[in-house]
């Protein structure tokens, strides 16, 4: 049995604690605690689950966390304001930079893009 939770199907084969991270906005933490909460226990596999079990899941994701396609909307809103109120982590995200005060005169080639080399300096030899 396929078990999707917000959208997102959960993989049969992995233990549940690990399954859950598959829901962007849930990570190991946050799956623990959330399997705390409902009683499940970590170690059981996703497949060896039952409906009242799966169903307690959803109903406890539901009430107490934003994930997935609510989350990626507020995170969206937030980038949005800060570009719009043109404060420090505003400005970095307009011109694509890191926002996080991470160096950029070496590394950074995920925000920058790729590098683009200057050449050696020589000249090119011409054909006489």
């Amino acid at each position: 049995m396929a078990v999707r939770i917000a959208g997102v199907l959960i993989p049969e084969q992995k233990k549940v604690k690990v399954a859950l991270t598959y829901i962007f906005g849930i990570g190991h933490t946050t799956s623990g605690k959330i399997l705390g909460r409902v009683g499940i226990d970590p170690e059981k596999r996703t497949r060896e689950l039952e409906e009242m079990e799966v169903l307690k899941l959803k109903e406890d994701i539901e009430k107490h966390y934003q994930v997935e396609g609510d989350l990626r909307r507020v995170i969206g809103l937030n980038i949005k304001r800060m570009k719009e109120v043109n404060c420090y982590r505003g400005i970095r995200h307009k011109q694509g930079l890191p926002v996080h005060g991470q160096r950029t005169k070496t590394n950074a080639r995920t925000k920058r893009g790729r590098r683009v080399s200057a050449g050696s300096g020589k000249k090119k030899l011409t054909k006489v």
